[in-house]
């Protein structure tokens, strides 16, 4: 089995230089670490993580709290978060909070009893309750949506943006009437992307289809349920901007019970680009967000807290860009 010595003198630096530059310290030089990294890998070097657990009085581990391990955007994140973590020598344990802040809350206890290095957290929403990590000293960073009152790194997506630009396309494809279906109120995406959605009426001058809008849990049923509230107003929707994937799936449920033809008669815009929106006929118009680079960015802020719990606190906000496909064209 190979030794740290032994990656030293593969890379040909120091016993310290290699143990600085795997624990992701930011004063080794970059050439340095990336041969550091080179000869651990050759080698098949891994840190002893019970030791470092010891020097360190914390567990090897990293806990990722998400909001729905169903949803393929957040298992995304997950394996971006992973797979940073493993090439550090950290294990992830993975916790589904359910968008319930009271399971939240538990996980968070948990992570602090079983001394976990570090947090990713997708908080629920406005009362994310991150104190008890503090007072261990539990470094956390916000992924996807932001901890409101609280001075933490995240790592998050201009989705106000993005559904601006999506109802833009929207009304660039001929829609005229056009309602949006998004999450829970106080979430902080479903908040963004109705802004950005009002925001592209108002640009236009469209503000009398504001009223256009149901709010329902990121489900498939609330969804559905809320689709066919808007398609029985007296003056229906002829486009619906929808704020995730599994509020998608209703919203298609609900079309289809009315036999209405996607894109044709009622465009369709959802975030996210889930493995099966090219199946359907017509595909579905998505916006993609980088999910995966949402972990992987995550996990660096959150290994790089660790290793120096003094540097500036970081906001990283990436872009979604939108994919068009059938579900907005008006084809007969």
């Amino acid at each position: 089995m190979a030794t740290i010595s032994d990656v030293a003198a593969r890379a040909g630096v120091s016993t310290a230089t290699v143990s600085r530059a795997l624990n992701g310290k930011s004063t080794v030089d970059p050439e340095l670490a990336a041969r550091v990294q080179q000869a651990a890998t050759e080698l098949g070097y891994h840190p002893n993580g019970l030791a470092r657990s010891l020097r360190r009085q914390e567990t090897a581990v990293l806990a990722l709290i998400i909001s729905d391990v169903e949803n393929p955007f957040f298992t995304a994140i997950a394996r971006g978060v992973e797979d940073v973590a493993q090439t550090r020598g950290y294990s992830v344990v993975l916790c589904n909070s359910d968008e319930n802040a009271e399971k939240e809350g538990r996980y968070l206890d948990v992570a602090v009893q079983e001394r976990v290095a570090g947090v990713v957290l997708s908080p629920t929403g406005a009362e994310t309750k991150v104190e008890v990590l503090r007072q261990r000293g539990t470094p956390v960073v916000a992924v996807d949506r932001p901890l409101v009152g609280a001075e933490s790194d995240q790592v998050l997506v201009d989705t106000r943006l993005a559904a601006y630009e999506a109802t833009e396309h929207l009304l660039a494809a001929g829609y005229r009437r056009i309602g949006c279906v998004t999450g829970p109120a106080g979430v902080r995406t479903a908040d963004d992307r109705l802004a950005g959605y009002r925001d592209a009426l108002h640009a236009v001058g469209a503000e009398r289809d504001a009223e256009l809008v149901r709010r329902a849990e990121y489900r498939a049923t609330g969804a559905k349920q809320a689709a066919l509230e808007l398609l029985d107003e007296p003056e229906p929707p002829d486009a619906l901007l929808v704020a995730n994937s599994a509020m998608a799936i209703g919203v298609l449920e609900a079309l289809g019970s009315r036999n209405l033809r996607l894109g044709a008669d009622v465009g369709v815009v959802a975030f996210d680009d889930v493995p099966w929106a090219t199946l359907i006929n017509p595909p579905l118009t998505v916006v993609a967000q980088p999910a995966y680079e949402l972990g992987t960015v995550a996990a660096r802020l959150l290994l790089d807290r660790i290793s120096d719990n003094t540097r500036e606190v970081t906001t990283r906000t990436l872009g979604a860009r939108l994919i068009a496909r059938g579900s907005t064209q008006r084809t007969p």
